[in-house]
């Protein structure tokens, strides 16, 4: 069986999307799965091994210059490369005009099905004329989860029920027998995912420092990662009122990812990296401070505590019982 997959972005629904990948392959053992994603997460998706073949999509940059040749070979490029082959399901589970654009550019065989989202879910940016190149359209509640949201396409597509917890499949980018990256301490550490582009979602600054004199009671490194200029300079701020603590130097996908991955305890907002380090089942603390917990809350093992919620910012206390209860055997008062 040949089966595609799009999912175009952003960081966090890319990563949301690849239980599939291990749903797919628990039920077709010998499935050949392939995925439509924007060139800047196709690092992301390579870290799972059962996603065969990358097709990277560069909207984001073609818009730039959509009327020079060279953009114009490489659209012609990509879409030659996606019908080079037939497929028995394309799977859309973005629902946006856009990707439904390549589910109809897609081939498929004489039996074979295009099946997406007959709706979105609430606060979701589906778009409905997606739904003109489906063959199938699954409605799913208003409020499912973004995890299970793909899982449930997938699974009307092949005929099995969603019955067990995600499985991300990812492989992992650093073990303790290779060489550390420059910008990792020896000693364990605790990243504090601060950073995120609405203001909102922002956990207060007095309290990741208040955090902060609670893990380094266990004699643990405090990271603190950026990626703007701004971020950067949160960051060099919250490091002036945090013994010890590490402002990250501007870190690759490849490296945010293994910092994520390698890291004691994660503590972020609602935010890609969280999510990846949750993926990992790295120990992690998830804040939801201005968006819905119930749409992308870690709910697939117990080394997640989701915390907060949308208008309700959870408490300094509350996530110090989170970081004693997830690291105990290490953290004494």
């Amino acid at each position: 069986m040949k089966i595609l997959l799009i999912r175009v972005s952003s960081l966090g629904d890319v990563l949301h999307n690849m239980p599939i990948v291990d749903d797919l392959l628990r039920h077709f053992p010998d499935a050949q799965i392939d995925w439509v994603v924007e060139e800047a997460y196709v690092h992301l998706v390579k870290l799972n091994p059962g996603v065969r073949q990358i097709f990277a999509f560069a909207l984001r940059r073609w818009r730039k210059s959509l009327f020079t040749s060279q953009t114009r070979q490489e659209i012609k490029h990509f879409f030659t490369q996606l019908r080079e082959q037939e497929y028995d399901l394309v799977l859309d589970t973005q629902g946006l005009l856009k990707t439904g654009i390549i589910m109809g550019m897609a081939r498929i065989t004489s039996t074979g099905k295009k099946i997406g989202l007959a709706n979105g879910t609430e606060g979701s940016g589906y778009e409905g004329i997606s739904r003109i190149f489906h063959t199938d359209s699954v409605a799913v509640d208003r409020r499912t989860h973004a995890v299970l949201r793909g899982r449930l396409v997938a699974a009307y597509a092949g005929g099995y029920t969603v019955d067990t917890p995600a499985c991300f499949g990812l492989n992992k980018l650093y073990t303790e027998s290779q060489p550390r990256p420059a910008w990792m301490p020896s000693k364990p550490y605790a990243v504090f995912f601060h950073g995120t582009a609405g203001a909102s979602k922002k956990w207060p600054q007095d309290h990741w420092v208040q955090l902060a004199t609670k893990l380094q009671s266990s004699d643990m490194l405090i990271l603190l990662p950026w990626g703007s200029a701004a971020e950067k300079a949160e960051a060099e701020q919250m490091a002036s009122r945090i013994p010890d603590a590490i402002t990250l130097p501007k870190l690759s996908m490849q490296d945010a990812i293994i910092l994520a991955q390698a890291a004691r305890i994660a503590i972020g907002v609602d935010t890609g990296l969280t999510h990846i380090a949750a993926a990992y089942e790295t120990p992690t603390i998830e804040i939801y401070c201005d968006s819905p917990r119930w749409k992308t809350e870690g709910n697939w093992s117990d080394k997640i505590i989701n915390l907060g919620d949308q208008g309700a910012p959870a408490s300094v206390i509350e996530v110090q019982e989170a970081i004693q209860k997830l690291l105990a055997p290490v953290i004494t008062d």
